[in-house]
């Protein structure tokens, strides 16, 4: 196979395709981001073109923090993480280390990619990481599958996100029917960062039962999710007229998920037009909180799951 040399990459570097049936999901290089998703060429999730890049959190990977980090700073075991701050209007470190960095393929068939990096000592994360991350297509949707291994001499903390945008073909998300059953919610301030949790009962954040997205501007973290026997959480986002929808769905790794109907994404005329879900494992400004942070012992992985199933 000829090989692409630098100039002739995209912005997001070589683009790995699969396909089942109907499906296709293109993921690039770059990220190990999810560039893509079909059915039929009518678009699942919300990404961006070819020529691109990644902006907005389209797609990626959000490792080894998901969210927000206030100032950049925390601590952990002794060590001290100093993150570039990349949401400077709020003074935020966000969305962790592996979103641009180049992911070398590990395994590729029709209907399924693996990807994978290592993480290097920073000043920004001062331990050593190897990641994979790998995408299915079958009759069930597209699942991802990731794990994460602690290759430093010291525990390391650990948070885990991913960033699709999902979309059932309306002109905006305003119209679209949101269930997202959960018990509670976080607060933020004007940083985006978490002060508080509220019961979602009685409350603009109640979407237990499914009902329109309307004017409602969410950048919400929602907790206390409502789990099956399997002790998947799901999320669903159905067309008004009942013709169209996705669902979302993260296993126990993924304590929380994050909904947000992009009124403040970069290109104005992308806004509102359709909905992160984030699967996370801890909450925004969790490496300073200390909220559901993984502690992974030098040698140990973790591992988790989420998928997206259109119908």
């Amino acid at each position: 196979m000829a090989q692409l040399s630098p100039e002739s990459l995209p912005p997001s570097g070589r683009q790995h395709l699969i396909g089942h049936g109907r499906a296709e999901v293109v993921v690039t290089e770059v990220g190990a981001t999810l560039r893509s998703f079909t059915v039929d060429s009518r678009p699942v999730v919300d990404g961006f073109d070819r020529k691109e890049m990644a902006s907005d959190g389209r797609g990626q990977v959000l490792a080894p923090w998901p969210n927000r980090l206030a100032d950049g700073r925390y601590a952990f075991g002794g060590r001290n993480g100093r993150a570039a701050v990349d949401e400077p209007g709020r003074r935020n470190a966000i969305h962790g280390l592996v979103r641009y960095l180049a992911w070398e393929l590990r395994g590729q068939a029709q209907n399924s990619v693996s990807l994978g990096c290592v993480l290097a000592p920073s000043p920004g994360y001062p331990w050593r990481l190897a990641l994979e991350v790998e995408y299915h297509l079958g009759r069930n949707g597209l699942s991802v599958r990731t794990e994460v291994t602690n290759l430093d001499e010291v525990p390391a903390p650990l948070g885990v996100g991913f960033h699709p945008y999902v979309t059932v073909g309306t002109e905006t998300i305003d119209a679209a029917r949101l269930q997202l059953r959960a018990d509670r919610y976080l607060h933020s301030d004007e940083r985006g960062l978490p002060v508080g949790e509220a019961s979602v009962a009685g409350s603009e954040m109640d979407f237990n039962v499914a009902r329109l997205v309307g004017s409602t501007r969410l950048d919400t973290a929602f907790g206390g999710l409502q789990r099956d026997r399997q002790g998947r959480a799901a999320v669903e986002l159905h067309h008004p007229e009942g013709d169209r929808s996705v669902t979302l769905w993260m296993d126990k790794a993924f304590r929380w998920v994050m909904a947000y109907t992009g009124d403040t994404v970069g290109q104005a005329e992308r806004r509102r037009r359709s909905l992160a879900l984030e699967p996370m494992t801890c909450p925004p400004d969790a490496f300073r909180s200390g909220t559901d942070v993984v502690r992974l012992a030098p040698g140990a992985s973790w591992n988790g799951a989420w998928g997206i199933i259109p119908s």
